[in-house]
């Protein structure tokens, strides 16, 4: 199966709906992927997916608030640019622990109400458990990639130059 370039930004962002992202936030985020220099105003992503500002809107305030599009103008220019951050997919895996911590002090709290001996008391345990570990372990695992990529060991997520950061909400 042969993709053109629209058919892989719908696959692409199928692929990021799949995995909890708002299917908007990820065809807009897949267009900026995918254009020439990675970014795109607000009308040319209207364009390009065939939906109107108030889509595109929605989208863009999600990304920024998960850290994976930045906001930019020139000076003297009156429409924003809107940018796929170069560091991404590191900031959202690297502010995942904050969503990891929610499971885990939830499943916590149900073993409050439910002794561990019992069934759901096991797994709650259980599900306490596996985040505490993906806690423990995505950033260690970020931080190899960081060091075996070498484009991002100088930039700290948050340091790309966009106006707007947050953790990742993917769910």
């Amino acid at each position: 199966m042969t993709l053109d370039a629209q058919g892989f930004l719908e696959r692409f962002a199928m692929i990021m709906s799949d995995s909890g992202y708002p299917r908007m936030a990820a065809r807009v985020f897949a267009a900026l992927l995918v254009s020439d220099d990675g970014h795109l105003t607000a009308a040319e992503l209207g364009e390009r997916l065939q939906v109107g500002p108030p889509a595109i809107s929605g989208a863009i305030k999600y990304l920024m608030r998960v850290g994976m599009v930045t906001r930019e103008r020139d000076p003297g220019e009156r429409r924003d640019r809107y940018r796929v951050d170069q560091v991404a997919w590191f900031t959202a895996a690297s502010s995942s622990a904050e969503v990891f911590r929610r499971f885990e002090d939830g499943a916590r709290e149900g073993l409050e109400v439910f002794a561990p001996d019992t069934p759901v008391g096991a797994r709650l345990e259980q599900t306490r458990s596996f985040f505490a570990f993906l806690r423990r372990e995505v950033p260690a695992l970020v931080n190899r990639w960081r060091e075996e990529s070498g484009e991002v060991a100088a930039a700290e997520p948050g340091e790309s130059g966009g106006e707007q950061r947050g953790g990742h909400g993917g769910q």
